[in-house]
């Protein structure tokens, strides 16, 4: 497969790769999951195209996620207008990967086709506006998109999401002609990694920070954090990036309104867009 950096040929060493000196128990494996732990980020494509049907085959992939009471409220936009590109990529801090990747999704949470259903046939869907139903409809559109983005590295392909389209979503939906009770909730690039981008696999927290059994536990969530902390500030170290561990990172990204980079506004762009959110 033409991927960034090979995928680790042992559990042991995926393991190790993902988790570092907090690696768990290595249970039951299989090429499957060997390459769900090899997922990293990658943010530089070269303008290569996929095999014709590529977009199709990664549709069907995602279209064969789990959906809430298969309602199916999600849809996906294929954007190969490069004006409509710079533009998203400008709203999204100027990342130059969505202009670069020969295949650029925006998914949607889409309530609309549920809701031109039920006109058609003369009904009226009372539980639509509520938090619930768009709740649904961004998982749905999450759930399809995790679909695509494993059957994408599976063919050798990258990607990398793009959470930055939420800072203006009414931007993204002019740009795109969403319809009213559909909003674009994230991007996805999906290409083949171009030339020395080659982005180790980020490691994660340890899974005793996560995995609970029977309550909720915090006891020794600090020393944790402090190990992975220690985790990360080698990891950006060996990236060339700043000195930066996970705690900083959190702080950092969520420790003011500024750095919502305009979604904290977000409640009435949704309402906005046609979700009213009761």
């Amino acid at each position: 497969m033409d991927i960034a950096t090979p995928i680790a040929t042992t559990k042991q060493e995926a393991l190790t790769a993902r988790y570092g000196a907090a690696t768990p128990a290595a249970g039951p494996w299989n090429e499957h999951i060997a390459l769900l732990l090899s997922h990293r980020s990658i943010r530089g494509y070269r303008p290569d195209a996929p095999p014709a049907g590529t977009l199709e085959t990664l549709v069907a992939a995602a279209q064969s996620a789990a959906t809430s009471s298969n309602l199916q409220t999600w849809s996906v936009v294929s954007v190969t207008d490069p004006a409509k590109r710079a533009a998203m990529a400008k709203l999204a801090g100027n990342q130059k990967h969505i202009e670069q990747c020969p295949i650029f999704l925006v998914w949607c949470a889409d309530l609309s086709r549920n809701a031109r259903m039920a006109e058609a046939e003369g009904r009226v869907l009372e539980g639509l506006p509520y938090l619930e139903s768009f709740l649904v409809a961004a998982i749905d559109a999450a759930l399809a998109a995790q679909n695509a983005v494993v059957a994408a590295e599976s063919l050798g392909l990258s990607t990398v999401y793009i959470g930055a389209l939420r800072n203006d979503p009414e931007q993204v939906a002019q740009l795109v002609a969403l319809p009213p009770g559909v909003m674009g909730v994230f991007g996805l690039c999906v290409g083949y990694a171009a030339e020395g981008v080659a982005n180790e696999v980020k490691p994660r927290l340890p899974q005793a920070s996560v995995l609970h059994h029977d309550t909720y536990a915090t006891e020794g969530e600090a020393s944790l954090r402090a190990a992975y902390d220690g985790e990360m500030a080698a990891f950006s170290a060996r990236q060339g990036m700043d000195n930066d561990n996970w705690s900083g990172r959190v702080l950092q990204r969520m420790g003011s309104i500024r750095a919502l980079n305009g979604r904290d506004r977000l409640k009435a762009a949704v309402r906005a867009l046609g979700f009213p959110l009761k």
